[in-house]
C-alpha cells in the first residue's frame, strides 16, 4: 500500500512585513520634517531681523519704552536661531576660509627663502607656513622680541626704575663732602636740555634726570665741598660685551651700567664717556652749576657713603613704555641693561649671566623649544647668538594681545620700519621687530642677518604671527626688500574671505 503525504501551503502573517517598511519609513519622514523646520525657521529669523532693523533705523528719536521693545525683539531675534545653525558660527567660518586662503599666499612666498635662512607663519596660533624653522639662524636684533617679552612676565608692565641722590647734611646751605648720584637700573635717564632730538631715532619715555638736580636746590644746597659721584654699584662692572662684533662696542652700544645719562653722553663733549657712572656725575655736576650750585672737587664713581640721606628721587616710566622705546628704536642699552635687572630681581646679580638665565628659565617654563636656540647677549649684537624661526613665532604667539604686540615699530609710520612698507598693503598694518648684523656685506664670518619678525592685523580681530630671518654671506638692501616685499603682498590679502554678512542666508 502506498501512502502519499500532501502538505497544505505555508501562510506567512503580513504584519512584520508592514512594520518593516514603515520603520524604513521613519528616518526619512524625520529628515523631511527637519528640513520644513529649518527653513521656517529661517524665514522666520530674516523677518524678525528685517523688523528689528527697520525699528533701528530710528533708534534714537524714539522713545525708551520703544527702545526696549526693539531690544527684546532682537533677544528673541537670537534665540529664534537653531543652536547648531550656523548663523551662529559665521565669523568661524569666515575666518577658517580666510586662513585657508593665506596658507595657498604663505605657501607661494616661501621658496624664497634659502637653506641658511628661515620663516615661520601662523595665524592666532595656528600654522599656515614654515620652513627651516627649526634651523639655527642667527636672529640679530630679534632677540629683544624674546627680552621683551620675558622682562613683561618677570618684572611685570607696571614696574619703575627709581634714580636717587644722596648727600651729607646741609649745614648752611654747604655740604661737607661727596653728593652721590645713585642708580637704578633705569636706561632712559636724561638731561631736559640734552639735544636726543639729533638723534637718528631719538629716545621718548625718558626719565628727568633736572628732577634730582632741582631736589638739592630743595634741600637749600648752594655749594658741595666734595665731588658729585655717580653710584652704579646695582649691576657689575661690565660696560661692553667682548663677543660684540668688530666696531660695535662705544659705538652702536654701551658703555652702560645702573647708572647710565644720556646714554653716557655729557652736553658740550663728543662721544660717549669710557665709565658710565663718571659721565653721570659729570653730567649732573653741570646741572647743578647752571642751578647755581658749586661743586669744589669734580667727579668720580663708586660705592654712596652709608653716611649719606636720600634727599630726592625719581622715577621711571613704567616698564610697558620702557619696552616700546626700546622696540621702536631696537635700543641696544636698553636691551642690555634689562637682562641684567632680570638677574637683580632673581638672584640679587645685576650681571648679564643672572639674566640670561633667568631668560631661559621662563622660555622652558613656557614650553619654548630651545633646541639649536643660544642666547648670549640682550642687544643681539653677539653674532655667534643663535635662534630658530619656531621658538621666536613661540614667543610672539604667546605674547599676542599684550604690551608686546602693541610696542613694535609700525610699518610706514614709526621706529626702524618707519621707511619700510611705505605705499603697501601692510602700511599701517605690520607691527615687527627688525634685525641687522653684518650688513653692509663683509667678506669675513660670520653670516650677515637681516630678520623680521612681529604681526600683521587683519581687522577683524586675527592676527599673523610671523617670523622671516635671513643669513647670508651678504645681504644688500635689494635682497632684503625683495624678500620682505614678497611677504608683504602675502600678508596684504589677510582676511581673505567671504564677508560674514555673505554667509546668511538669502
Amino acid at each position: 500500500m502506498r501512502v502519499d503525504v500532501v502538505a497544505s501551503p505555508v501562510r506567512y502573517r503580513k504584519m512584520p512585513l508592514f512594520l518593516l517598511c514603515a520603520l524604513a519609513l521613519l528616518p526619512a519622514i524625520g529628515l523631511l520634517s527637519v528640513h520644513w523646520w529649518l527653513r521656517d525657521e529661517a524665514d522666520r529669523y530674516d523677518d524678525t531681523r528685517s523688523a528689528v532693523e527697520s525699528l533701528s533705523a530710528d533708534d534714537d528719536d524714539r522713545p525708551a519704552a520703544s527702545r526696549r521693545d526693539t531690544e527684546r525683539a532682537k533677544r528673541a531675534a537670537i534665540l529664534s536661531t537653531s543652536l547648531f545653525d550656523y548663523r551662529r558660527l559665521p565669523d568661524a567660518v569666515a575666518g577658517s576660509a580666510s586662513i585657508n586662503r593665506l596658507e595657498v599666499q604663505v605657501a607661494r612666498a616661501l621658496p624664497v627663502i634659502d637653506g641658511r635662512s628661515c620663516a615661520a607663519v601662523s595665524v592666532d596660533g595656528i600654522a599656515v607656513g614654515a620652513v627651516n624653522e627649526t634651523a639655527s639662524v642667527i636672529p640679530a636684533s630679534t632677540v629683544k622680541l624674546i627680552v621683551a617679552a620675558v622682562a613683561l612676565e618677570v618684572l611685570g608692565p607696571d614696574f619703575t626704575y627709581a634714580t636717587s641722590v644722596r648727600i651729607p647734611a646741609v649745614v648752611e646751605g654747604v655740604v661737607d663732602g661727596d653728593v652721590y648720584l645713585v642708580g637704578g637700573g633705569d636706561p632712559l635717564l636724561t638731561s631736559d636740555d640734552y639735544p636726543i632730538d639729533d638723534d637718528t631715532l631719538p629716545a621718548f619715555a625718558t626719565t628727568s634726570l633736572d628732577v634730582l638736580a632741582d631736589a638739592l636746590v630743595a634741600a637749600g644746597v648752594e655749594r658741595i665741598n666734595g665731588s658729585v659721584i655717580g653710584d652704579g654699584t646695582r649691576y657689575d662692572d661690565e660696560f661692553v660685551i667682548d663677543s660684540w662684533g668688530d666696531g660695535v662696542a662705544f659705538n652702536d652700544a654701551g658703555p652702560y651700567d645702573a647708572l647710565l645719562v644720556n646714554d653716557a653722553r655729557v652736553r658740550g663733549r663728543s662721544g660717549v664717556q669710557d665709565d658710565p657712572n663718571v659721565g653721570a656725575a659729570r653730567e649732573f655736576a653741570r646741572l647743578l652749576g647752571d642751578r647755581g650750585i658749586r661743586v669744589a672737587d669734580g667727579w668720580g664713581s663708586g660705592p654712596a657713603s652709608t653716611q649719606t640721606t636720600v634727599v630726592g628721587t625719581v622715577e621711571s616710566q613704567p616698564l610697558g613704555e620702557i619696552v616700546r622705546e626700546m622696540l621702536t628704536n631696537s635700543d641696544n642699552n636698553t636691551a642690555e641693561l634689562l637682562v641684567k635687572e632680570l638677574g637683580f630681581a632673581e638672584t640679587g646679580e645685576g650681571t648679564r649671566f643672572a639674566g640670561l638665565v633667568v631668560i631661559d628659565r621662563v622660555l622652558r617654563q613656557w614650553g619654548v623649544p630651545l633646541n639649536g636656540v643660544r642666547l648670549l647677549d640682550g642687544s643681539g649684537l653677539t653674532p655667534t647668538t643663535q635662534m630658530t624661526c619656531q621658538a621666536l613665532l613661540d614667543v610672539l604667539q604667546r605674547s599676542r594681545g599684550t604690551v608686546l604686540q602693541t610696542s613694535l615699530p609700525i610699518a610706514g609710520q614709526t621706529g626702524t620700519l618707519r621707511d619700510e612698507f611705505i605705499d603697501s598693503g601692510v602700511e599701517g598694518r605690520l607691527f615687527a621687530k627688525t634685525g641687522t648684523l653684518g650688513n653692509p656685506p663683509s667678506d669675513e664670518p660670520p653670516l650677515a642677518s637681516k630678520a623680521l619678525a612681529g604681526y600683521v592685523s587683519g581687522g577683524n580681530g586675527a592676527a599673523i604671527e610671523f617670523v622671516v630671518i635671513l643669513n647670508a654671506d651678504e645681504i644688500t638692501e635689494e635682497d632684503y626688500r625683495s624678500i620682505w616685499a614678497t611677504f608683504g603682498q602675502r600678508f596684504a590679502t589677510f582676511p581673505d574671505a567671504p564677508p560674514t554678512k555673505d554667509l546668511q542666508p538669502r
